[in-house]
C-alpha cells in the first residue's frame, strides 16, 4: 500500500492555469499568419522589449559576439558538443537503410531521409539554456538536416553571447535573436524574413509548448513538452542529502516543475523532506524551487521495490533517477520514462548539461508513448518497392483485383487486372469495346 507523505496539485488545477496560455497563443499565431514580420516585431517588442533593425545575426555579428565569450566556456562547449555528436552518431548508425527481395522479382526497401529544414528553439528567459543548442542543432546536423534555423530570445535586452556561440559552433545555418510564441510561429509558418521549416524542436515555457502543440500537423515537432519533471526511486541505501539536492536541482527549472520521491524507506523520506526545508531558504533559485516543491512536490512510501517500479511507471516521468542497491534493475522493471539515471554517480543534471544524451524529453505522461529528442526525430523513414519479374507482377495483379473488389475499389482492382492481363494473359471483362 502506498503512503503519501506529501502530494502536489491536481491535473484540473494545472489545466485551469493553462487555459489563458492557449488563448494567448492562438491569437499570436493567427496574427503572425496574417501579418508576418510586422506582427513578429510587435510581439517581440511587447513580450521581450526587443526590436532591433534585424533579428537575424550575420556572420560578422556572430563572430563579434563569440569573441566576447570566455575561452573556458568555449572549450567546455566544444567538449560537450563532441559528446552529444558522438552519441547522436551512434544513434544514426543504428538506423540502416535496406532492400530485400521478399519473393523472386519483388524488391522492398527502406530509407531514412532527413527533413529538409528544422527549427531549433533555445530558451532564454531567466536561464540561458546553452545546452539546448547542443541538443537540438548538433543532433539535427548529425541526422543530415540541410538547413537548421535557430531562435533564442534576448535576456533582459541583452544578447545571450554564450548561447549564440553554442548555436554557431553546433552548425546552425541561421540564428535569430527572437523568442517565445512569435519565434516558434514564425519558423513554422514562414515570414518575409524567416524561412518556413519542416519541423520544430527544443524546449520552452508554457507558451512555446502550447505554440508547438497548436502548430503540430502543419509542421512536425519533436514532442509535447511541459514543465521539467524529476522522479527519484530510492531505497534504504540512498543518501538522503543527495536525494534532497537532486530533487531541488530540477525543481529550480520553474515554479511548476514536479519533484517526486518514491521510496521503500519512510525513514529516508522523512529525512529528505527535512533536508529540503533546510536547503531551500539559502538556495539562490528558491523563488522557483520553493513553489515547485511546495505545490508540485510529492513523497510516496511503498512496500517494496516492485511497488516502486510500478508506481514510477504510472507517473511516466521525464527524468527517473534510481538510487537503490541495484539501480540497473530499473532497466528490466520499468518502461515509462524519458530517461533513466542509474546510481548515485549519475545525476539528472549530467543529462541536462554534459554527458552526451539528449535533454529534450517527454513530460506530462507522454513518456507512455514516446521517447525524447534523438536523431530519428529528424528523419523520415520511407519505403519503396519495385517488381522486376513479370510473372510476380501478374500474380500480384490477380490478388490485387480480388482484394480491391472486396472493398469496392474498382479502380484499384483494374490497376492489378491490367498487369495480370499484360504479363499472363488474364481476361479483362470490363474493358470498353472501343479498346478491345
Amino acid at each position: 500500500m502506498t503512503k503519501y507523505l506529501k502530494t502536489g496539485s491536481s491535473v484540473a488545477q494545472d489545466n485551469e492555469r493553462l487555459r489563458g496560455v492557449r488563448e494567448t497563443v492562438t491569437g499570436v499565431i493567427a496574427d503572425i499568419r496574417e501579418r508576418g514580420d510586422v506582427a513578429v516585431r510587435e510581439y517581440s517588442e511587447k513580450f521581450d522589449g526587443w526590436s532591433p533593425a534585424s533579428f537575424a545575426l550575420d556572420a560578422e555579428a556572430i563572430q563579434k559576439i563569440v569573441s566576447t565569450v570566455p575561452a573556458q566556456a568555449i572549450a567546455d562547449i566544444k567538449t560537450v558538443q563532441a559528446r552529444v555528436r558522438n552519441f547522436a552518431q551512434h544513434q544514426r548508425d543504428s538506423l540502416t537503410d535496406f532492400e530485400v527481395e521478399t519473393e523472386p522479382g519483388i524488391l522492398l526497401g527502406q530509407k531514412n531521409l532527413p527533413v529538409s529544414a528544422a527549427g531549433a528553439y533555445v530558451p532564454g528567459g531567466r536561464y540561458p539554456l546553452v545546452a539546448s543548442a547542443h541538443m537540438t542543432v548538433v543532433t539535427a546536423k548529425v541526422a543530415g538536416v540541410e538547413r537548421v534555423t535557430a531562435c533564442t530570445p534576448p535576456i533582459k535586452g541583452e544578447i545571450p553571447a554564450t548561447t549564440v556561440a553554442a548555436l554557431s559552433m553546433a552548425g546552425a545555418d541561421e540564428i535569430f535573436l527572437l523568442g517565445g510564441t512569435q519565434a516558434v510561429a514564425a519558423m513554422a509558418i514562414g515570414t518575409e524574413s524567416i524561412g518556413k521549416v519542416d519541423m520544430l524542436a527544443g524546449p520552452g515555457n508554457a507558451f512555446v509548448a502550447e505554440a508547438k502543440r497548436q502548430l503540430f500537423g502543419e509542421v512536425g515537432i519533436d514532442l509535447f513538452a511541459g514543465p521539467t519533471e524529476i522522479l527519484i526511486v530510492a531505497d534504504e541505501h540512498a543518501d538522503p542529502f543527495i536525494v534532497a539536492v537532486d530533487l531541488l536541482s530540477q525543481a529550480e527549472h520553474g515554479p511548476d516543475s514536479p519533484a517526486i520521491l518514491i521510496t521503500t524507506s519512510e525513514d529516508l523520506a522523512v529525512k529528505v523532506m527535512a533536508l529540503i526545508e533546510e536547503i531551500l531558504p539559502e538556495m539562490p533559485t528558491n523563488d522557483f524551487a520553493g513553489p515547485a516543491w511546495r505545490d508540485h512536490g510529492e513523497v510516496a512510501v511503498v512496500e517494496d521495490l516492485d511497488a516502486a517500479w510500478k508506481l514510477a511507471d504510472e507517473y511516466a516521468s521525464e527524468h527517473v533517477q534510481v538510487l537503490t542497491g541495484n539501480p540497473r534493475e530499473a532497466l528490466e522493471k520499468m518502461q515509462n520514462y524519458g530517461a533513466l539515471f542509474l546510481g548515485e554517480g549519475t545525476c539528472v543534471s549530467y543529462g541536462d548539461k554534459v554527458i552526451g544524451t539528449n535533454h529534450t524529453l517527454p513530460t506530462r505522461g507522454s513518456a507512455n508513448y514516446t521517447g525524447g529528442l534523438w536523431v530519428g526525430k529528424y528523419l523520415k523513414t520511407v519505403t519503396y518497392q519495385e517488381v522486376t519479374d513479370q510473372a510476380a507482377s501478374a500474380v500480384l495483379g490477380e490478388i490485387c483485383g480480388r482484394a480491391s473488389r472486396v472493398e469496392f475499389f474498382e479502380g484499384h482492382a483494374r490497376s492489378g487486372d491490367v498487369r495480370a492481363h499484360k504479363y499472363a494473359g488474364a481476361e479483362l471483362p470490363w474493358i470498353p469495346a472501343s479498346l478491345k
